[in-house]
């Protein structure tokens, strides 16, 4: 299991990278714009700070592909490669904070 888990480290890397390209420019409109997380070094406040809401990945999810409150929908505008990289890189960033 440890070498697995070795292995794996630069493709969760690279969906990191990912990820975070989504939430700051990949998206129309960039995640960063509205919401506040420190890993994507976003200070938004048109949404919640996704630092203090620490979302789940299934809420991102949710959130990015169908849109919520004022937020619109991704579905169509970003690939679900993306998708799952920015839901990824948000509950990861936003653990242990």
């Amino acid at each position: 299991a440890g070498w697995a888990t070795l292995l794996a480290l630069p493709a969760l890397a690279v969906a990191s990278d990912l990820g975070r390209e989504v939430f700051t420019e990949k998206a129309t409109p960039p995640c960063a714009i509205c919401h506040t997380l420190a890993a994507a070094d976003a200070t938004g406040a048109v949404g919640p700070s996704l630092d203090d809401l620490k979302p789940s990945i299934e809420q991102v999810l949710a959130a990015v592909r169908t849109g919520i409150g004022v937020m619109p929908r991704y579905t169509g505008i970003l690939t679900e490669e993306q998708i799952q990289a920015v839901a990824g890189f948000v509950f990861e960033s936003t653990r242990g904070r």
